[in-house]
């Protein structure tokens, strides 16, 4: 409530419904800016000290506007968070306080112009000198252009830059040897000047169907060179003599291991998400409630909220408001305890659980924040009532963090190696334990649906229904896996799961609606 005060009190820092790109872009700056420096918030010591305070404060952020919500993103999730969570003390000790205090604005570099969700394929360069002690951040082509960057437009001084870290003569036969994907800090702009740096050219992206308060941006590297303190060493590292080591033996491990520490990002979309369509729900049916249409002959007209038909749009809507508000508050403490522990079973749990509640819950919002303007009738299309602005400004959450079809997938591999490895006598997952019961369980009785009683007490039974997604979840794992198996045998592994992925994607939306309605039976019981 209290950064809710703050700008209801503060005219000056609202959005009006008109503005140009420009205009936003610097009401947003100034927002963030006030947020830090009148208000007094430390998001990155929020994020990297009380995860849920810091989730809080986006969602407020966001529900002043979007624009703000993920700009505050982009500076302290994934600018701020890179740096903490994939560097080193000396990184944190020299970056901390000037990205807190909003000091050192600066950019997350990994997607191009080629490559947006299969980052092993990212083309930018960073070849290590070792006559100067630096690394030479190059882009081969017009497709290894970093581009959507946010906060490379006009506010950035420094990129998290993510590229393939070549080492020169140490391949076989003398040959640059690929390490694969690391992440650089690369200054963009002069810290007192604020002009581009030598090397570095920016572009503009323009005006976009929403989010015109972010600064995104275009970003080619020629030639540029930075410290080798610069690259973000904590699962990767280079010595003085150009010697590489690492905890971990293996490209896939270390990529493996710098996804894993990013997953925040998508941690807090899936939040800021339920916090959209909480704002959309309540406009609408704070309007259904009010809005007076039609009625009984010679009788006052009655409430559209009154209509059956305008209850079956709304009310669902409203109880997975709170059903996804009680599902990402877990995932947050799940990934709270995660950064606590550090524990391999959390951390790969938090990653699924995060790719299918992003996916879900985004797909979710903006197909209802449509449903909640049409509900408005003709007062929804104006602009002041703030749909088209939540839609436009939301719509991009089904993308970023990870294309909701491409995590989806995600979700449904993880099903299946747990499926795999159930059989191999191995354990289950934290989220998956109910699979363990289903598998042996369900499987071997007839479909809950339809062969039991359909009394209305056992039909609104929270058991029975959560038995019955469960069941189907379950049908749906074993059935797929049987059709793989059948299809790599003729198609190989890859046309054997684009010919099953739709199969797939249903498992996966089954498999999270199941963790949803769990943990909001849990909560009501509560």
């Amino acid at each position: 409530m209290r950064l809710f005060d703050f700008f209801r009190a503060r005219p000056d820092l609202q959005t009006p419904v008109e503005l140009t790109t420009a205009a936003h872009r610097e009401l947003c700056y100034r927002q963030l800016r006030a947020l830090v420096r009148e208000a007094g918030v430390r998001p990155l010591t929020l994020m990297a000290n009380d995860p849920a305070e810091y989730f809080a404060v986006m969602e407020a952020a966001g529900g002043a506007d979007i624009s703000l919500g993920v700009k505050l993103g982009v500076q302290y999730s994934l600018w701020g968070g890179s740096v903490i969570n994939l560097g080193t003390k000396k990184h944190r000790d020299k970056y901390f306080d000037a990205i807190d205090n909003l000091d050192y604005p600066g950019c997350f570099a990994m997607t191009e112009l080629h490559h947006g969700s299969n980052v092993q394929a990212l083309q930018t360069t960073a070849t290590f000198d070792p006559v100067t002690d630096e690394f030479i951040i190059n882009t081969p082509n017009d497709g290894a252009i970093k581009w959507w960057i946010g906060n490379a437009a006009v506010h950035g001084k420094f990129a998290t830059v993510f590229a393939r870290l070549i080492l020169p003569l140490q391949g076989k036969g003398g040959e640059p040897a690929d390490m694969g994907i690391h992440a650089f800090i690369v200054p963009i702009r002069d810290l007192e000047t604020h002009a581009v740096l030598p090397g570095i050219e920016i572009n503009d992206c323009g005006h976009k169907i929403g989010l015109n308060g972010v600064d995104n941006g275009a970003l080619r590297f020629c030639s540029v060179r930075i410290p080798r303190d610069n690259l973000l060493n904590r699962f990767g590292d280079v010595s003085r003599d150009g010697k590489y080591t690492s905890s971990l033996p293996t490209i896939n491990k270390r990529f493996a291991a710098t996804l894993g520490e990013l997953v925040g990002g998508r941690v807090g979309i899936a939040y800021c998400s339920v916090g959209v369509l909480k704002v959309a729900v309540t406009i609408a049916v704070r309007y259904a409630l009010l809005r007076h249409q039609f009625g009984p002959p010679k009788q006052p007209e009655i409430s559209v909220l009154d209509y059956q038909s305008h209850q079956n749009k709304l009310m669902p809507m409203l109880a997975s408001s709170y059903a996804f508000h009680f599902a990402t508050v877990m995932l947050v403490d799940k990934y709270s305890e995660m950064k606590k522990t550090n524990d391999e079973d959390l951390i790969a749990d938090v990653h699924v659980l995060s790719s299918g509640l992003k996916a879900y819950i985004t797909s979710y919002t903006a197909k209802s924040i449509s449903i909640c303007r049409e509900a408005c009738g003709g007062h929804g299309y104006a602009a002041v009532n703030r749909f088209g602005a939540l839609r436009n400004d939301h719509d991009i959450f089904q993308t970023f963090e990870g294309d909701n079809t491409v995590l989806l997938q995600q979700v449904a591999g993880d099903l299946l190696k747990q499926y795999q490895e159930k059989f191999k006598g191995g354990t289950l997952s934290v989220t998956w334990n109910y699979l363990r019961d289903s598998m042996g369980t369900y499987l071997s009785q007839p479909n809950p649906v339809t062969a039991r009683w359909e009394g209305e007490d056992h039909l609104r039974d929270p058991n029975f229904q959560l038995d019955a997604f469960r069941y189907r979840t379950s049908r749906l794992l074993h059935s797929v896996a049987a059709r793989l198996q059948k299809h790599s045998k003729t198609l190989g592994g890859f046309g054997a799961w684009n010919r099953c992925l739709n199969h797939l994607l249903t498992l996966a939306e089954s498999h999270i609606e199941s963790v949803i309605l769990a943990k909001f039976i849990e909560s009501v019981k509560r």
